[in-house]
């Protein structure tokens, strides 16, 4: 029997498989606002097969999103369209739904990918002020951020708590805290990015407190039959950086206050970095941190053949496996997986006759 295709519970959510869908930006809301896109987007994704569905990095303030075609939750548009495009996308399909909740930090206020990507500055059109732990800009071309003030630290935890009681009224049913990626939660985390002197900076357990803080009062809101999880980069892969035994020290944390489980990625932190890609590269550092927790850890990164897959959970390199682009490439990658696997996944019924000619469905 795959042990790809058996059950998975995060906390109290069960999936009906250990495939989960990365969020992945769509830069393609308008003010925060989800789309029309989103609908088709999400629609596709929600009948894939796969056990669990989490949403995009959603900004919990303007100045949180990547760039300023980012989806957010911070006011009632944007929670109406965002619910506007789940009530569809729940019409036709069972699969658990997450969000990611994030802030961008100094990496916000930027172009879209195709149009660049690049750094916008404040006061130029679709620009605004970055905030970061430390008046450290991410590069040479980028904008130095404003440094943030307690008061400033204390409206973004206020702003995480907004977020996910809306996130909790849209029906979904997990909430994944975006610590990865150089994003502001991992710019607390490294010493690279956080220069303070104050509880914030300094110590590991100073540059820990901000996303202990927020996932505290994030599980505090969010109903408990609910789950409540956070994505880290387990490295920077720059010397002197953000590194696996930290990661470890913070996945213990987040294990002893409840977190229903852990999602490992790295880097995106600095532009120094030096990540040797190839298939499962980052797969070590999730069996890492999950020979040190017993919460359920997520591997993730260039995982795209099913008997990989099946591999990492079966040997219990991790729990999970999430997918990103090799889903977006093939959105019935699932399918294909149960079919070589020998197992079965939930589809629509419309689509049963779907199978080639002499195969057996892995539809069920």
């Amino acid at each position: 029997m795959s042990q790809l295709f058996s059950p998975l519970s995060l906390g109290q959510v069960t999936l009906d498989n250990r495939i989960i869908i990365a969020p992945m930006c769509q830069y393609s809301a308008n003010n925060g606002a989800a789309s029309d896109w989103h609908t088709i987007h999400l629609g596709q994704l929600s009948l894939s097969g796969a056990g669990l569905l989490i949403l995009e990095a959603t900004a919990v303030n303007p100045e949180g999103r990547i760039s300023y075609g980012d989806l957010g939750l911070w006011n009632n548009e944007t929670q109406q369209a965002l619910g506007k495009s789940l009530k569809a996308v729940r019409q036709y399909s069972p699969m658990p739904i997450g969000i990611q909740l994030a802030h961008a930090g100094r990496k916000a206020s930027t172009e879209k990918p195709w149009d660049g990507g690049d750094a916008i500055a404040p006061d130029d059109v679709n620009g605004w002020q970055t905030l970061a732990p430390s008046a450290v800009a991410y590069d040479d071309s980028s904008p130095v951020p404003k440094a943030m003030s307690q008061s400033d630290i204390d409206s973004l935890i206020k702003d995480f708590v907004s977020a996910a009681k809306r996130a909790d009224e849209l029906g979904l049913d997990l909430i994944e805290l975006h610590g990865a990626h150089g994003y502001l939660l991992h710019q607390f985390l490294s010493p690279l990015s956080n220069k303070r002197d104050d509880n914030y900076g300094g110590s590991l357990e100073n540059r820990m407190r901000l996303l202990l803080d927020v996932f505290k009062v994030v599980r505090a809101v969010f109903p408990s039959e609910k789950a409540v999880g956070v994505r880290i980069s387990a490295t920077d892969w720059v010397e002197g950086g953000w590194d696996l035994d930290q990661s470890i020290v913070l996945s213990k944390a987040l294990d002893e206050l409840g977190c229903d489980f852990i999602h490992v990625s790295t880097a995106g932190l600095s532009p120094e970095q030096q990540i040797p890609v190839k298939p499962n590269f980052q797969v070590p550092f999730a069996t890492a941190i999950k020979e040190a927790v017993n919460m359920p850890v997520i591997a993730v990164g260039l995982i795209t053949q099913a008997q990989q897959a099946e591999d990492i959970i079966s040997e219990q390199q991790a729990d999970g496996v999430a997918l990103a682009r090799g889903i977006l490439y093939n959105p019935h990658w699932p399918w294909h997986a149960a079919a070589e696997l020998g197992a079965t996944v939930t589809a629509p019924k419309q689509y049963l006759r779907s199978s080639p000619h002499g195969q057996p469905s892995p539809i069920k």
